[in-house]
């Protein structure tokens, strides 16, 4: 297949291009400094990338962007140019939960061979919180176990998970609940993972049209209040 795929739910940029290449997938990948840069950088970023890959963006079977949960900018920037490109391009869109690239990335990255797996995806929400969602791989596919959530780190349940991947670990790794000998797997939603997840996301019909392409916000509050941050500040000076 001929896909491209890229996320800026995190402080990165991630965009990959794959297409076949002598009867074999060939997969190009960029990652660059997201955040604030990611929607002036995203655009000229792919259309580099898409260049490298000798494609045009018509010939794409699909195109595949991280949907969320994640950075509020973040997300609507990927949104608004896959949008963009689908609209442009006539290409169905496949939007990925953020979280479920987590695993897939850590689970290639940590262990390949596992038959199965379960795992409790983990990215750093701020204002001292996390999503979370838990997710099993069997049969070469991964299924969702229940819904994402946003907690605390304290409040995250990892009954029945094997190991946790995600980018929480030097944050909040002191307070999460979980036994000694649990796996903490560091991993962010890349775009090659999602290059990965893509054929079994297409094949159980999850692409859309560009003008039902949407993010996954978790979050609706995005900022505290006056009186929370000196509540907050308060806490935090007590001896």
């Amino acid at each position: 297949m001929k896909l491209l795929a890229f996320d800026t739910s995190t402080e990165l940029i991630s965009i990959a291009v794959t297409r076949p290449v002598d009867g074999e997938a060939r997969v190009w990948q960029h990652t660059g400094a997201g955040g604030a840069q990611a929607s002036s950088a995203l655009i000229p970023a792919i259309e580099t990338l898409m260049a490298e890959a000798d494609l045009a963006f018509e010939q794409l079977n699909a195109i595949a962007f991280g949907r969320g949960p994640g950075s509020f900018t973040g997300l609507r920037t990927a949104c608004a140019v896959a949008q963009g490109l689908g609209f442009g391009a006539g290409v169905p869109l496949l939007p990925v939960d953020t979280l479920l690239a987590v695993a897939e990335e850590a689970r290639l990255q940590q262990a390949p061979q596992a038959a199965s797996l379960r795992v409790l995806a983990l990215l750093d929400a701020r204002m001292d919180e996390l999503y979370a969602a838990p997710y099993e791989y069997a049969d070469g596919r991964w299924q969702a176990q229940g819904e994402v959530r946003l907690c605390k780190p304290e409040q995250i349940e990892a009954q029945d998970i094997e190991a946790l991947a995600g980018n929480v670990f030097a944050e909040y790794g002191e307070r999460l609940p979980m036994p000694a000998t649990m796996p903490c797997w560091q991993a962010l939603p890349t775009a090659a993972a999602m290059l990965r997840l893509a054929p079994a996301l297409l094949a159980a019909g999850n692409a859309v049209t560009a003008e039902l392409a949407l993010p996954l916000y978790i979050r609706d509050k995005v900022a505290l209040t006056t009186e929370e941050r000196a509540a907050a500040k308060a806490l935090t000076s007590r001896p």
